[in-house]
């Protein structure tokens, strides 16, 4: 046995408390790091905090936070693992068929969990197609798309529209929309026209001011550029898709945009303009090319005009695997494609399901010299100064409070409201000493006709509960034009449903009038590209039937113009409708004079589509109906003027 001599021991005792006193002093300067890490601390500036956490960053940390990846592909745990800087849902992608707002919470929360359990704790946001109401989620208020809000010329409604949205979302617990859609739209063969407002960049403009009602508005002391969202009741904003997506050849979706850069400026470029004056926080590069350059690859725009001569502050973020798609087949240099994209200045990268892949290829550009560490920390402390900004540091986890916004009756007369003031009247009666509009509540029997009378689904159109939109009444809560017409006629009046009848039918059974509602079906993106531009089968059936043998009134849901030059001198009244959304109610309003029509074409509606593409100002204009038409009429008089 070894023993210590009696000295010993006291010395022992002397060195165990030195090293018990130094183990608790760096014990405390630990806790005290942890306490004052710079970054936590809300009395610091935004730009102070971002500087202190992007200098405790790894490299594999900051390329988590470039990194949005989709729900299906996403985890609490690979959320934490990858350092995953925000989660997306891809149309129609839910986490539960006809899912409640508080499974989307509970979903949305789960993933936080994930991000708040890494080294760090950088929370995450949650990303999601909100483009006319919150529209992918069961029971929301579905707003008119964009092209009939074009045509209430009304900025003002429009902000309410975003605030309204804004309330939505954040009922589901989700932070960021990738909205407004900004797109000048010069060829209505495009199959997202429809979610441009106008052909009119000016019009356009206007509209932008939906950003503050989904953000709220931008304090008057904020440098321009810097991006702003206040409180929980609102919700990040995007503008899309830059530059140029609505002017691609013949209107092909994600194609080429050949135009001077004069004109690139003056009709593309404006709405960036005003989105950024108003603290957009984000901008979505679009899957275009001009002059045969990909977007998602062009730095000159990017970083040179975007970032350094707009000053644009906050952050760039790709379309759906946008990165993908600069080469030609798809995905088929992936390493380039990402070197491509970072080097043009995007920070945000919308890689759904291969962001391991990303990741790895990345790692390797940065340490092999190919993308400096300069521009990873510019799109790292863009990423962070926008978290910091809308205080989700402070309050990561969506609660239930605000679940009863969703879908509301406030919401749903706003939509009825926009519906009313998007409807636009191309014609009324064969002379203006005898319009048909507005049509009288009190007669004995109605005929209603058409596909598009009674299908909320087909009212609605594309990115609705699904990316391509759906048919029928089961999927939505809202109000069929059929049922809107019920609602508003005398009780004694007889209402006839027959979607498509036959010619024998409409003259043997005495109508006072027929309203036909045709249209196109919904659709989205490249689907909806169409080169004819027709209304589908049934319907130009359906009009002569009706209007061949009774007065008439064609109401057409569309998402642009289409084909009607061949109908017009059969019909008694004509109505553009647009993409209405839920509130059929609002077609109503205006039909039975409870409200008159004061709607303006937001586009030129052509006579062929040989004359496409054709907009205000072109030296062949020579449209059926000119930009900024429309007939009005008086509440309930039925007085009428033009």
């Amino acid at each position: 046995m070894f023993l210590l001599p009696s000295g010993g021991v006291k010395e022992m005792a002397k060195i165990s408390i030195l090293l018990v006193g130094l183990w608790l002093l760096g014990s405390w300067t630990g806790l005290l790091d942890a306490e004052y890490m710079k970054y936590k601390d809300t009395k610091e500036s935004i730009d102070t905090r971002v500087e202190d956490l992007v200098s405790r960053m790894t490299l594999e940390e900051k390329i988590g936070q470039m990194l949005q990846i989709e729900r299906k592909y996403a985890s609490a745990d690979l959320v934490k693992k990858y350092f995953i800087g925000s989660v997306m849902s891809e149309g129609g992608s839910v986490p539960a068929p006809q899912a409640s707002a508080e499974t989307w919470i509970d979903m949305v929360n789960e993933f936080q969990k994930g991000a708040l359990s890494t080294r760090l704790g950088i929370p995450m946001f949650y990303g999601i197609d909100a483009v006319h109401g919150h529209n992918t989620i069961n029971n929301a208020t579905i707003f008119p798309h964009n092209i009939g809000l074009g045509a209430t010329r009304d900025p003002e409604l429009v902000k309410r529209i975003g605030a309204a949205t804004a309330l939505e979302l954040r009922a589901t617990g989700i932070q960021y929309t990738y909205a407004p859609c900004i797109a000048v739209c010069r060829d209505p063969r495009w199959g997202r026209c429809y979610e441009s407002y106008s052909e009119d960049p000016k019009l356009v403009q206007a509209m932008t001011e939906i950003i503050p009602g989904l953000q709220g508005d931008i304090p008057d002391n904020l440098p321009k550029g810097v991006p702003f969202m206040t409180g929980k009741e609102k919700v990040l904003a995007c503008a899309k898709h830059y530059v140029g997506d609505g002017g691609t050849i013949n209107g092909i979706d994600e194609n080429n945009t050949v135009i001077d850069r004069d004109g690139l400026m003056r009709i593309h470029m404006p709405g960036y303009f005003n989105s950024i004056s108003k603290g957009v926080a984000s901008i979505m590069v679009s899957y275009s090319s001009w002059n045969g350059v990909k977007m998602h690859a062009n730095n000159d725009l990017i970083t040179g005009y975007l970032k350094n001569t707009l000053h644009f502050k906050g952050f760039v973020i790709s379309d759906f695997e946008g990165i993908d798609r600069i080469t030609l087949p798809p995905h088929a240099n992936f390493t380039y494609s990402i070197e491509a994209g970072v080097s043009a200045g995007i920070d945000m990268f919308m890689n759904p399901k291969l962001y391991i892949e990303f990741i790895e290829d990345l790692i390797m550009l940065v340490k092999n010299k190919f993308i400096p560490m300069s521009r990873i920390d510019d799109a790292v402390r863009r990423i962070l100064w926008v978290k910091f900004m809308m205080g989700i540091f402070e309050t990561p986890f969506a609660d239930y409070s605000l679940v009863g916004y969703l879908g509301i009756q406030k919401h749903r007369q706003l939509a009825r409201e926009a519906v009313r003031k998007s409807m636009v009247l191309l014609k009324n009666g064969e002379s203006a000493d005898k319009p048909l509009l507005p049509l009288p509540k009190k007669v004995p029997k109605i005929l209603l006709a058409g596909s598009h009378a009674d299908n909320l689904g087909y009212q609605c159109g594309g990115w609705t509960i699904e990316w391509q939109g759906v048919s029928g009444n089961n999927l939505l809560k809202g109000t069929t034009i059929l049922t809107a017409v019920k609602n508003t006629v005398d009780p004694e009046t007889t209402v006839v449903y027959k979607e498509n009848p036959d010619a024998e039918f409409v003259k043997s059974n005495e109508f006072s009038y027929g309203i036909v509602v045709v249209g196109e079906n919904p659709y989205a993106e490249m689907h909806g590209d169409n080169m004819n531009l027709t209304i589908p089968d049934h319907g130009p059936e359906t009009i002569a039937n009706v209007c061949g043998a009774i007065k008439c009134v064609v109401i057409v849901i569309s998402g642009r113009p289409v084909v009607i030059e061949p109908y017009v001198d059969s019909v008694d009244a004509l109505v553009a409708a647009w993409l209405p959304g839920s509130e059929g109610q609002g077609v109503a309003d205006v039909l039975f004079g409870d409200y008159g029509f004061t709607g303006k074409l937001p586009r030129t509606w052509f006579k062929t589509v040989d004359q496409l593409p054709m907009n205000v100002g072109d030296p062949h204009y020579d449209p059926l109906f000119p930009f900024g038409f429309g007939l009005s009429t008086k509440p309930t008089k039925g007085f009428y003027s033009e």
